[in-house]
Parts: C-alpha cells; sequence; structure tokens
C-alpha cells in the first residue's frame, strides 16, 4: 500500500523538480538575454552623450561664433561679409544655424535674387508667431516677384497659419495674399478675406488706417456682386 501510494509521491516531486529546473534555466537565458540588453542600451547613451559633448555642443557654438560674427557684419553694412558667413553658417552646421537661412534669405532678397533667397526660406522653419510667419511671407514676396502666384499664395497661406490670429500680424499676410488673387483676377476670394479683415481685426484697420471698406467693395464690383 505505501509503495502505490510512493511512486505517485515521486512521480510528483519529480514533475516539480524538472518544472523548477526548466523555469531556472529559462530565467537564466533570460539573465542573458537582459544583459545583452542593457549593454546595447548602454552603448546607445555613451555614443549619443559623446554625440552631444563632443560633436553636437562644439558645432553648436562654432555655429553662434560664425552667425555672431556675420550680425556684427550685417550691423555695419557689410552685407557681403555677412552673406558669406550666414551662408557658410547653414552650410556647415545646418540646424545649428537654422537663423542664419532666414538672415541670408533677407540680403539675398534686398540683393534682388529671389530664387536664392526661396531656396534659403524653403530650409528654414522657425516656430512661433513672429518669425516663422515672417519668413514665411518673405518666401511668398520672393515667389510673387518670380510671377509663381500659386507657390506665393500657398507661402501666404503659411504664414497666415503660423500668426495664429494675431490681432496685429496675421491681416498683413492676410492683404498680401489678397493682392496676389486680385492679380489672378480671382474677386470673390480676394472680396472674401477683405470681409474677414473687416469682421475679425478691427483693430489692425484702425491702428494701421487701412480703409478694409475701398477694397472690399471693388472686389464685389469686379466680382459681380
Amino acid at each position: 500500500m505505501a509503495q502505490k501510494n510512493n511512486a505517485p509521491a515521486r512521480t510528483t516531486l519529480e514533475e516539480v523538480n524538472e518544472s523548477l529546473t526548466s523555469t531556472a534555466q529559462k530565467l537564466e537565458q533570460n539573465k542573458k538575454y537582459i544583459y545583452y540588453f542593457l549593454i546595447a542600451v548602454l552603448a546607445v547613451v555613451v555614443l549619443f552623450a559623446g554625440y552631444k559633448y563632443f560633436i553636437h555642443d562644439p558645432n553648436k557654438a562654432k555655429a553662434k561664433e560664425v552667425m555672431g560674427k556675420a550680425d556684427i557684419e550685417n550691423l555695419q553694412g557689410d552685407t557681403i561679409n555677412a552673406l558669406k558667413d550666414y551662408e557658410k553658417a547653414f552650410d556647415e552646421f545646418g540646424s545649428d544655424a537654422e537663423r542664419a537661412a532666414f538672415n541670408a534669405a533677407i540680403i539675398l532678397y534686398q540683393q534682388g535674387k529671389n530664387k536664392e533667397a526661396a531656396e534659403y526660406l524653403e530650409k528654414y522653419d522657425a516656430d512661433g508667431n513672429i518669425a516663422g510667419p515672417a519668413a514665411k511671407s518673405l518666401l511668398g514676396d520672393c515667389y510673387v516677384n518670380m510671377k509663381q502666384y500659386d507657390k506665393a499664395i500657398s507661402a501666404f497661406d503659411a504664414a497666415i497659419k503660423k500668426a495664429d490670429k494675431n490681432e496685429y500680424y496675421a491681416p498683413t499676410f492676410m492683404i498680401k495674399k489678397a493682392v496676389v488673387l486680385h492679380e489672378l483676377k480671382k474677386y470673390a476670394e480676394e472680396a472674401a478675406i477683405y470681409q474677414d479683415i473687416k469682421d475679425n481685426y478691427p483693430s489692425y484697420t484702425q491702428i494701421y488706417r487701412f480703409n478694409v471698406d475701398k477694397y472690399l467693395e471693388r472686389a464685389n464690383a469686379l466680382a459681380g456682386k
């Protein structure tokens, strides 16, 4: 009777031992995988730290140095050398010198080099509702001068969006867009913009003495309304 009871007991014990052994082996294998994973993570951290402290940060400092030199030259009226240094800063340091692209574009635009200015502005994408809209507006001006009106409208739309309904800023870009629409003889769309300004930006029309009714009436008349 005892023998009959002992056999199953041993079998059960053996099964438990086998299960524990199997579990221990799996844990041991998992420990190896975890160890390798931690090594990989550590390697990424070390590489990132190395990039930040030995490449990225020094590049940022160099970019600021070159842009600072260009800023001084620009303030002194030496736009030839300022342009060279802005172009150098952006070409060599990229995103660490993104502002240089905008400043180079301004000088190029003033020199009548609309295509070159537009190329720099296409690479510049500043945040905020001041520099960002200004850059897109200047891009629109470049395209207007090149008579690429569809691209100009897209640029002014981007400026309007970035201005985020700023009461004293957004209407400026809206008016620029309206001028292009007038050139394209899209008078109904032009009128809609002036109506928007009249309804939603009264402070702008008062402060800048912009006679919105005059342009609205003209656009509506040309649109046959």
